[in-house]
């Protein structure tokens, strides 16, 4: 990718909060632990991993409702495929 594209895609945005000095030195000692360059990639981490576990959640209840709204039959029909799937591919455990 050109150096300059590059650049336009990592731009930050600087924000100022403030947060309890707890918080603070519990930032500072998983940057020290990660050797991390700053106290901001630390955060930039742990929003992501909050965003993935939020998303991850949205996915998992999305295939709960959906199996939730099935009708008898189809939830019968999923199971014997499931079934079929168990015998024609069975586990390297096995």
């Amino acid at each position: 990718m050109p150096r300059t594209i590059r650049k336009r895609t990592d731009r930050k945005t600087k924000k100022s909060y403030s947060l309890s000095s707890e918080s603070v030195e519990f930032l500072e000692a998983l940057r020290k632990k990660r050797h991390a360059h700053s106290v901001s990639s630390v955060l930039e981490e742990l929003i992501e991993a909050a965003r993935h576990a939020q998303a991850r959640t949205a996915l998992d209840k999305s295939v709960v409702d959906y199996y939730a709204s099935l009708t008898k039959e189809e939830s019968g029909e999923y199971a014997s495929w499931g079934d079929f799937a168990l015998r024609e591919f069975p586990s390297e455990d096995a």
